[in-house]
């Protein structure tokens, strides 16, 4: 790091008392040593990170550097899935949330300390898996046409059915949903992932996220392999369990406020 003092990278807010041990070897964004910040029943899991890369503008020029971003992101996502492996509640924080100093984390976590207790009453004893559906475009197994006539009476003909199997398919992954809905406590759907991000082809027809109680996890996860069974053409990918981001709802945070002044 710079002479500059270094400022406060916070990954997850947990109960107070959690996480009972990080591992010794874990690190943080920037190959950083964790350490965790304890303030009114709350403890925040946190890192020093460079002022050069983390302060505001520097940090704005960041993250348009895709590389430094996934590193980042790795970084950050290393230590929610530690914290999610062990037993307890784990709120993750958006990605980047940086504090002045260890004052300013104690400040975040009095200034949200409601809000933060508000969501652990909510997911505790829960986690959040990922379902997705794609679907790959119709084969075609036509014959060329012989005529000008054919070929038009052979281009709206696979018009329709290319129509018709992308409503099955997207009927198919309704259905999906709305089975799985059944067994989670919440759901949300996510816009459709970008195939450039996913990595798989076709389309995603579903993008859902799903809070599971602990005890219907086994449940959860039997139903998703079965409802991929039954699915045919299209692909069901399940992933999980995960800390529950998209229940979470603590990303529009107070920001950590500087304490008022006297006179």
């Amino acid at each position: 790091m710079t002479g500059q003092a270094p400022l406060w990278y916070v990954y997850a807010v947990t109960p107070a008392g959690d996480p009972a041990a990080l591992p010794e070897d874990l690190r943080g964004v920037a190959d950083a040593p964790l350490r965790t910040l304890a303030q009114d029943g709350l403890t925040a899991v946190a890192s020093p990170v460079a002022a050069a890369d983390f302060d505001e503008e520097p940090l704005r020029q960041r993250l348009e550097d895709l590389a430094w971003l996934e590193a980042t992101a790795r970084g950050h996502q290393r230590v929610i899935d530690a914290l999610t492996a062990a037993p307890g509640c784990v709120l993750p924080l958006r990605l980047a949330t940086v504090c002045r100093d260890e004052a300013g984390v104690r400040r975040l976590l009095a200034g949200n300390r409601e809000r933060f207790l508000d969501a652990i009453e909510r997911l505790d004893g829960r986690a959040e898996w990922g379902v997705k559906v794609f679907a790959d475009a119709p084969e075609r197994t036509e014959a060329a046409p012989a005529t000008g006539r054919d070929y038009l009476r052979q281009r709206a003909r696979r018009r329709r059915t290319d129509e018709e199997a992308w409503q099955r398919a997207e009927a198919a992954a309704r259905a999906v949903h709305e089975r799985l809905d059944e067994v989670a406590e919440l759901s949300r759907l996510h816009p459709p992932q970008d195939a450039r991000l996913s990595g798989e082809s076709g389309r995603n027809l579903l993008n859902g996220a799903y809070l599971v109680p602990r005890e219907r996890e086994e449940e959860f996860c039997e139903l998703a392999g079965r409802l991929a069974g039954e699915l045919g053409g299209p692909r069901l990918n399940l992933t999980g369990p995960w800390a529950p981001y998209s229940f979470a709802q603590v990303t529009d945070l107070a920001p950590e406020r500087e304490p008022e002044r006297a006179g």
